[in-house]
């Protein structure tokens, strides 16, 4: 045996290879080549190349190659034409083909000769058929009839010399007797997908099968079939083969993908237990050497390998042992690393065994993890489907904000109900939410005023309390003018000369209200307007707004003093004056911001003297944009395993969205994944709604694809494409027949995807009540929902 790993290249891809029964020579074969090498201590040293002659025709490509386990001379190989071809290496001529078998009508898959009757060879072809050769006569003895598309690999059970496993593409393992090849004995389903290679384990009653669903499964036989292990690999597996002497112990090689030859540890299914990352193309085979220190493998990229294991690479040693995890209740699972001392545990057992511990490096790597789990906020676990239920995902933004919010608060999920209220401030108009907002008062109460200032609506609520007080403020106001100019009103003892009606339907909130807001202060004559928005007057007595009223954008400050004589608080401003103030005031159409004349009807008061101040108007402040917060929330949710948030604001926001420019990979993303935590909660009207309201065409489409299903006939196990009751195949009704009845099922028909049976809906339903296999006697644990 060797002690280091050595490499030889060859001229083509080899697709299969085999050890004689002494494990000194090697054969290889593929489609373009064909040899034999003798195993050295450091190299390899070619023996033979049996691909030599003149007819090189296609009985030279072959699929898989066979050593006798008792006679070192004769070989065996599956042809890609469906021939089985017999080799003699004894043969005195340089050709050392023997005999050709033509009897399977495609290409044969996997030739495998018995262990204890060396004339004994089997084969598995693509049509469907396994057939047991006699050397010494060279025919074809018997026939075996899968009825499934094709097979795969058949392998003699060591254990039970008559017995032989078959495995096909359509998930089935059979079990045939030598002694009974009218039909198998065992028939069960082991994989989704096709099987590709298995191998009898060579001391338990375990059979390992490989599939193209990335599994790898052990099936115990000694009974009726069970699962025991189930290996998960990254990729189709094409050959497997277990580890001698080692009971847990099986390699496998990819299909695709993977250009690694793994070593599992059945009973730690998740990580290779060894790994061997030589070959640079998908491995074609492995075989071990006699010894589970040493093995051989070919690939695609023409190389064949001799492997010892301690140059294997242990993934398990590379794991992270540490890992986080959050799940759809908020709650929170760490696990962090233990470390462990080997020499202080060698030292403890050498304590109390009082030997030293033998080092195996076939043990699995050590390593040990801490589990910490954290509950989340929220309180019940089904907050997901209440709110996916309830939540309102159309209509109007600030409605749609409103209800979502209050979904969250009244389940306990105040930060969800926050986000939707500032989703709403964010993107509704500001006074719309003062409007619903604002204190009212019933129109029946609001008293109307005498005194009408300009730029406030007549139904202002303001009313008047003291009659003494606004004769006083009149007089004061007669006082600045001289005397009353002409139109206005005269402030006299009867009231009703001043006040004026309101319409019973005009108030400050505008027509969708019949409310008046109501101001906690009376009007005054020396309420006088600005004549623009930057107008204010000065003095050092007391002043406070009168009312604030919006006309679209303009906005207007009426201030008032209380002061009897503005003339003598102007002397108290901190500049003197330099002459007598005089009335010099422009005509008005020099001011274009000025107020029209008043209506004859107004009690306002226009002191044309007064002296002005103008304050420039400060710039209109720019628009906030919410975008970036937006955007930021929105992963946030994400980031915190909340999808449903996020996707529903998205739509929520409706054309807003566009804004956010956010790729459209990745809304796609978020809502698919929406989507399936839907369908795993099983809330399938949620999430047709979801699908209805989705804005990318990707998504929206997935209600429309077809849902078709075809059954397959029970004989052929084709798929019916064309016809209901007759297979195109295989031309018979036979797929139609109820297995209870025997009768054409002309209604519904249900079967079973595992095994193809099935029958009448309403015997099929009987039948499963009180049984678990298929009525048919297949033996199929057959899944009745």
């Amino acid at each position: 045996m060797t002690s280091r790993t050595i490499c030889i290249a060859q001229e083509g891809p080899a697709n299969a290879l085999a050890l004689n029964k002494d494990n000194s020579q090697v054969v290889i074969a593929g489609r373009n080549v064909f040899k034999i090498f003798t195993l050295l201590e450091d190299r390899f040293e070619e023996a033979c190349n049996l691909r030599v002659g003149k007819n090189l025709n296609l009985n030279f490509s072959c699929n898989d190659v066979a050593w006798n386990l008792n006679d070192d001379h004769i070989l065996a190989t599956a042809a890609t034409n469906g021939a089985v071809v017999l080799w003699n290496l004894n043969r005195q001529s340089r050709s050392k083909q023997d005999h050709v078998f033509v009897d399977h009508k495609r290409t044969v898959n996997k030739v495998s000769f018995h262990m204890t009757e060396p004339m004994w060879l089997i084969s598995g072809s693509q049509d469907g058929t396994m057939k047991c050769f006699d050397l010494r006569i060279k025919e074809a003895i018997k026939t075996f009839y899968s009825n499934t598309e094709s097979v795969r690999d058949v392998q003699f059970c060591p254990q039970q010399p008559h017995t032989f496993a078959a495995v096909s593409e359509n998930g089935h393992v059979q079990q045939w007797d030598m002694r009974k090849p009218e039909r198998y004995f065992q028939h069960f389903t082991a994989h989704s997908g096709p099987i590709f290679a298995c191998d009898w384990h060579p001391e338990a009653t375990w059979l390992a099968t490989a599939s193209r669903d990335k599994t790898i499964k052990v099936w115990d036989l000694l009974g009726k079939p069970s699962c025991d292990y189930t290996i998960h690999t990254i990729a189709s597996v094409g050959r497997i083969k277990w580890r001698p002497q080692k009971k847990y112990h099986i390699a496998s090689c990819a299909l695709v993908v993977d250009c690694s030859i793994n070593v599992w540890d059945i009973r730690r299914p998740y990580i290779p237990f060894a790994s061997f990352n030589e070959h640079k193309d998908v491995p074609t085979g492995v075989a071990w050497r006699g010894n589970p220190q040493s093995f051989l493998s070919t690939s695609r990229d023409c190389t064949l390998y001799h492997h010892v294991f301690d140059d294997a690479v242990r993934p398990a040693s590379k794991a992270n042992p540490q890992s986080v995890a959050i799940n759809l209740k908020h709650d929170v699972t760490c696990a962090s690393k233990v470390k462990y001392e080997p020499a202080s545990i060698a030292r403890q057992l050498s304590n109390l065994m009082r030997r030293t511990p033998v080092t195996n490096d076939d043990n699995f790597c050590m390593a040990s993890s801490v589990m910490n789990r954290f509950r989340g906020c929220v309180r019940e676990p089904n907050w997901f489907k209440i709110a996916a239920e309830n939540y309102l995902l159309s209509g109007n933004l600030s409605e749609a904000c409103d209800h979502n919010a209050r979904v969250a608060y009244d389940f306990g999920n105040y930060v969800v109900s926050k986000a939707w209220q500032v989703l709403k401030v964010m993107y509704t108009d500001p006074f719309e939410i003062l409007q619903k907002s604002a204190p009212t008062v019933p129109k029946e109460d609001v008293i109307n005023t005498s005194n009408i200032i300009p730029g406030v609506t007549k139904s202002s609520g303001m009313e008047q309390s003291n009659a003494s007080k606004q004769s006083s403020h009149e007089q004061d106001a007669r006082s600045l003018q001289g005397e009353n100019p002409a139109g206005a009103a005269s402030g006299g003892d009867d009231e009703t000369e001043t006040e004026t009606e309101a319409p019973e339907n005009q108030n400050i909130m505008g027509p969708s209200t019949n409310t008046a807001t109501v101001l906690p202060r009376r009007p005054l004559l020396s309420d006088i307007p600005s004549t623009s928005r930057g107008d204010f007057i000065f003095g050092e007595t007391e002043y406070e707004p009168v009312s604030l009223e919006h006309h679209g954008e303009n906005r207007q400050t009426v201030m008032r003093m209380e002061d009897d004589d503005w003339t003598k608080e102007l002397q108290k401003e901190a500049f003197p004056l330099r002459h007598e103030i005089k009335d010099r005031s422009p005509p008005p159409e020099q001011f274009p911001n000025h107020p029209p004349n008043l209506s004859e009807n107004s009690t306002s008061v226009i002191v044309e003297d007064q002296p002005k101040l103008v304050v420039p108007v400060l710039p209109k402040p720019l628009p906030f944009d919410f975008m970036p917060l937006v955007l930021e929330g929105l992963h946030f949710h994400t980031a915190i395993r909340d999808v449903q948030t996020t996707v529903s604001m998205l739509i929520v926001l409706g054309e807003i969205r566009k804004k956010l420019n956010i790729p459209v990979a990745l809304q796609e993303h978020w809502i698919l994944e929406y989507l399936d935590m839907l369908g795993k909660f099983k809330l399938w009207h949620v999430a047709t709604q979801i699908i209805q309201l989705a804005w990318i065409p990707s998504i929206s489409q997935l209600n429309q694809q077809s849902t078709t299903i075809h059954a397959c006939c029970v004989a052929c196990t084709k798929s019916l494409q064309r016809s209901a009751w007759l297979c195109d195949h295989c031309h018979t009704p036979e797929h139609a027949l109820c297995s209870i009845c025997n009768q054409v099922v002309r209604g519904i028909y249900v079967w079973c995807q595992g095994c193809a049976h099935g029958g009448h809906i309403n015997h099929m339903r009987e039948w499963f009540n009180n049984n678990r296999q298929c009525p048919t006697g297949c033996g199929h644990l057959c899944e009745y929902n």
